[in-house]
């Protein structure tokens, strides 16, 4: 118990105010000097995710490395950690998720540009790029510990972090709640299918990401819509309460403990963060692999993902956890909330609905260890 206590300590100062304040600093510094673009260009990079021309060096398409880095953003904070989210700072950590996500569009879009413009050839060949690049020929030579302690936090976070640790245990939880299956067979299933992918390299990840991402991202966004749609009359009450309680105290109801703003807003910045990495870095490698010769055109394709994560997908899971009150729900925690959610929203059986939550879980934390892998060889 001591260590967690520790963890926990070590957690809320990690994410305390002054990582929050650097982190929305610097995406409203860059708002301010691009020029609002993640409003005034967003139509065009939305269009650029299809019609982009795939030229120039690179090892993989714009969209394909538009799917790899969406593969290992989309994971278990889309369904898991906004959920937790909510259920900690209140509906209003939604907000302050939207926020996060508005001004972590233009810090996506910067750090995915300058991957392509300081990308470079590795010794087996292969294009290379990303913050541990692009720090030192960028800022020059004098910078290279920063690069190096870059590429070390890195490995790390691929390794315990959110890249393995954190997806795999919610799919061996998800999995063994749902129908009762051994931890160790879904553990040797993951492994095995990891390894197939991971040995083809960039190429094969991206190949199967191409085909996985759109086809889970559509699937949840129908279920979720699904949910919305059948209490479309409690939907305007719903985003009144988020908006209401990103500036108002949360007061405790049924399971829920109640809210401060600073809790919400700590709970929405750290959970976005979490599910859509905008300024963690790790976009920008898979970026650096995109066959184009314009930096500014992946970096507006590099954009969406941040928009897709986090406006589109974990606003349809915060909104469905809001509205079937599951977030209010006593003993409940992390993915419960969320099947709470799907059970009580959508018209067939529990046993249905968990299965199917299952199954998006599934795919959402199996596809984010794929681009962790990347990220961390």
């Amino acid at each position: 118990m001591k260590n967690m206590e520790l963890l926990n300590q070590i957690n809320s100062i990690v994410w305390g105010p002054p990582l929050l304040i650097l982190l929305m600093g610097t995406g409203l510094y860059l708002t301010i000097r691009l020029g609002l673009i993640q409003v005034l260009r967003l139509p065009k990079a939305l269009k650029l995710i299809f019609t982009a021309p795939d030229e120039g060096e690179g090892d993989i398409s714009s969209f394909g490395a538009l799917c790899t880095a969406l593969a290992a953003t989309v994971g278990t904070g889309n369904i898991v950690g906004v959920a937790t989210a909510v259920q900690m700072g209140g509906p209003g950590a939604l907000f302050w998720m939207w926020v996060a996500a508005f001004f972590g569009m233009a810090t996506k879009y910067s750090e995915c540009l300058l991957a392509l413009r300081f990308r470079g050839t590795d010794a087996a060949g292969q294009v290379a790029g990303g913050p541990m690049h692009y720090i030192e020929k960028g800022m020059g030579p004098k910078w290279k510990p920063l690069a190096i302690a870059f590429a070390v936090f890195g490995v790390g976070v691929a390794w315990f972090g959110i890249g393995t640790f954190a997806q795999v245990n919610a799919i061996v939880d998800s999995v063994s709640l749902t129908t009762g299956i051994s931890p160790i067979w879904t553990g040797s299933v993951i492994t095995i299918l990891v390894a197939v992918i991971t040995i083809g390299g960039l190429k094969s990840i991206s190949k199967v990401a191409e085909k996985l991402v759109p086809f889970m991202a559509v699937f949840y966004v129908i279920l979720c819509g699904a949910i919305l749609g059948a209490h479309f009359d409690k939907l305007p009450e719903a985003i009144n309460l988020v908006i209401q309680s990103a500036f108002t105290t949360t007061a405790a109801t049924g399971g829920f403990a109640g809210a401060t703003i600073m809790l919400a807003i700590q709970s929405g910045v750290a959970r976005g963060i979490f599910s859509n990495e905008s300024g963690l870095g790790s976009a920008p490698i898979a970026a650096a692999a995109a066959q184009t010769k314009e930096p500014v055109r992946q970096g507006l394709v590099s954009m969406t993902g941040t928009f897709i994560d986090t406006i589109v997908i974990c606003t349809l899971t915060g909104l469905s956890v809001v509205i079937t009150g599951a977030w209010q729900v006593e003993g409940l925690e992390g993915v419960q909330v969320t099947t709470y959610a799907f059970q009580n929203g959508l018209p067939f059986s529990n046993q249905f609905c968990a299965a199917v939550l299952m199954i998006c879980l599934v795919f959402f934390a199996f596809t984010t260890i794929l681009g962790w892998d990347y990220y961390g060889e």
